[in-house]
């Protein structure tokens, strides 16, 4: 069993050696690398273009807005994740190949429906408590023989897993369309033009403008 104390001493060791390694990675190459220092090298390097003026600018709000803007639709992607593998267990599930429920011995002598492997690897990975799936295996006619329970119970989960990849598949086109909703909106402010200003100088003069340029002239 795992204690606290374990737990600290595997954390300690984990820094320790991490410690260990980056610091005798930097001592090593400190040695080892080749030492030319000359003035090209020490200048101010910047995506490979020569350095004109001083360092010491205020660099242009563009960088940043661009940066947030990538971070928050890189993000976003991340959500494509779940839903994928939530519409790939649901359709797998609903296809005709693939068996759910099978008939086991109950100890009586008789036998009773339970899911096989593979329809329980899927429950655990889409989440589903096993409380859930108990009605499944309920049957519907008593009087029916074990085969067509079977059948039964293996349609209503087909049936169920076809309806949650439906509704995956309709929630991810709601978020996708809002997000292309979101990226239009943002080309549309201009926000994508590296240099807005000049843009907006090339489009022309707006109305506003021209009606005090107009009341100036007269």
């Amino acid at each position: 069993m795992t204690t606290p104390t374990m737990i600290g001493a595997y954390l300690a060791l984990f820094y320790c050696v991490g410690f260990l390694f980056l610091f005798a990675n930097l001592l090593l190459g400190k040695f080892l690398r080749p030492k030319d220092p000359h003035a090209e090298k020490t200048e101010i390097y910047e995506c490979g273009e020569p350095t004109i003026g001083s360092s010491y600018v205020q660099f242009d709000l563009r960088f940043y807005v661009v940066a947030l803007l990538f971070i928050i639709f890189d993000v976003e992607v991340a959500f494509f994740f779940p839903w994928a593998t939530v519409f790939g267990k649901t359709t797998n599930m609903a296809s005709t190949s693939v068996e759910l429920v099978e008939k086991a011995p109950d100890g009586a002598g008789g036998q009773k429906l339970g899911f096989t492997s593979a329809a329980k690897a899927t429950f655990d990975e889409l989440g589903v408590p096993e409380a859930s799936t108990a009605s499944y295996l309920a049957p519907t006619d008593p009087n029916a023989s074990i085969e067509r329970q079977a059948v039964a119970a293996t349609d209503k989960i087909k049936a169920d897993a076809r309806s949650l990849a439906v509704l995956s598949l309709a929630d991810i086109g709601v978020f996708f369309a809002v997000l292309m909703v979101g990226f239009a909106y943002v080309w549309k402010r201009g926000d994508l033009d590296w240099v807005r200003a000049v843009s907006r100088q090339r489009a022309g003069p707006s109305r506003e403008g021209s009606r005090e340029l107009e009341l100036v002239r007269s």
